[in-house]
């Protein structure tokens, strides 16, 4: 499952992030790193941005990039 494929107030444990390389190395840095838990508090009402919640703070996503985050829920 990805956060793309989540609901609002639905968390996850971070698997894997693929796809574009600046994009992971830029959420690594963030601190969502594997076994991190994330939770969706708010998807926009065309789907795009998604904000998230992780380690303490709100961070708004593409939804393409959002696809690429996986999760174990």
């Amino acid at each position: 499952m990805t956060i793309f494929n989540m609901k609002v107030g639905q968390t996850g444990t971070v698997r894997d992030i693929e796809g574009d390389p600046k994009l992971a190395k830029r959420l690594k840095a963030l601190g969502c790193v594997k076994g991190t838990q994330v939770k969706v508090k708010l998807i926009a009402p065309l789907g795009d941005p998604i904000l998230i919640s992780f380690r303490g703070f709100d961070l708004a996503i593409r939804k393409n990039d959002a696809k690429n985050i996986y999760l174990n829920v």
